[in-house]
């Protein structure tokens, strides 16, 4: 069973949230909050699986909350999806990523994409959405290239810079062990490898990394 916390300003969400969960067997909502605060001080007591996070709300936004809910230390199992409306703040993408969020998701995707979402968190792999990698796009977009290797990547081996490049570009798991021809738990023991060599601790995390270091370059303009 997976146990969520919704966070949301607006009642209006954190009942769709609460609806769309109950018609799930294996999800269920233990509490729901209105603010950052709260959703800090409820992560805490009822320590759910995962936060549906929104990102503008009073008193302490989801970004700063999400950051302290990730940096406890007594709270490493718990992940954060940020449900927001990326059109109106795409910065807050990869400021949520550096904060701690396992993932993305509009707040008019289809409710199945967003149950998918939950569970995708839960099992320990980051998601992002295609607007949120599109927005990763614009801001990382005529990023220069020196031609040398960014520190961070210096550890990694070349199969695992060939793994983090297809993890950039959105391919999951299984398609990325079809292109190179190998095992799909060989891919994830790459991506927890590739993790550990550089201190990220998720999927968004290291698609970050791969636009920041130049290890991938935009080519979609």
């Amino acid at each position: 069973m997976i146990e969520i916390l919704v966070v949301d300003d607006q009642g209006l969400i954190r009942n769709a949230v609460r609806d769309l969960v109950a018609q799930e067997a294996d999800l269920r909502l233990v509490g729901s909050a209105e603010n950052g605060i709260e959703a800090v001080r409820m992560t805490r007591d009822l320590r759910p699986d995962v936060v549906v996070m929104d990102v503008r709300m009073p008193l302490l936004d989801g970004i700063e909350a999400t950051r302290m809910i990730t940096h406890d230390p007594e709270l490493g199992d718990v992940r954060v999806l940020i449900l927001t409306t990326f059109d109106d703040d795409p910065d807050y993408v990869v400021r949520g990523v550096q904060s701690g969020a396992s993932g993305f998701v509009g707040k008019s995707a289809e409710p199945d994409v967003l149950v998918a979402a939950i569970r995708t968190v839960h099992q320990g792999d980051g998601l992002l959405s295609p607007r949120a990698t599109r927005h990763l796009l614009d801001r990382h977009a005529g990023a220069p290239v020196s031609g040398e290797v960014h520190p961070d990547l210096a550890r990694l081996t070349e199969r695992e810079l060939d793994v983090l490049r297809h993890v950039a570009e959105g391919r999951t798991n299984q398609q990325i062990a079809d292109r190179l021809g190998i095992t799909v738990l060989t891919v994830k023991t790459h991506i927890n490898r590739t993790m550990a060599k550089v201190g990220r601790h998720d999927r968004s995390q290291l698609v970050v990394l791969a636009y920041e270091t130049g290890l991938v370059i935009p080519h979609y303009r």
